[in-house]
């Protein structure tokens, strides 16, 4: 089994900047794909920004510019650092990760509890 703990969410005033890191632990063979999702209230959810076991990256278009994904390889963690925040940030920032583990040979997607991020004045 994989647990996801996400961590860095907060309130932040419009503007400001927010770090919020994801570390995957367990029983960990090998970690592929990782992610962050956002979902607001009354709002689908939405991919924030991926990113593979390489450093290849994809944006959401409402964050192109202003969110950069990176990750750690050896500490299994995945990191959004978020600038330029405004109040249609504000959501339950999520991650996941697609990993092996030693006892599943198949790749199975883990999901993090979800940190809050609130943007307001």
């Amino acid at each position: 089994q994989v647990q996801l703990v996400e961590s860095g969410g907060g309130l932040v005033q419009p503007g400001g900047s927010l770090r919020l890191s994801c570390v995957a632990s367990g029983s960990i063979f090998s970690i592929g794909a990782m992610a962050w999702y956002r979902q607001a209230p009354g709002k689908q959810r939405e991919l924030v920004a991926s990113i593979t076991t390489g450093g290849s990256t994809v944006y959401a278009d409402s964050v192109k510019g202003r969110f950069t994904i990176s990750r750690d390889n050896a500490k299994n963690t995945v990191y959004l650092q978020m600038t330029s925040l405004n109040p249609g940030d504000t959501a339950v920032y999520s991650c996941y990760a697609d990993a092996r583990t030693h006892r599943v040979a198949s790749v199975v997607r883990y999901w993090g509890q979800g940190t809050q991020v609130t943007v307001s004045s």
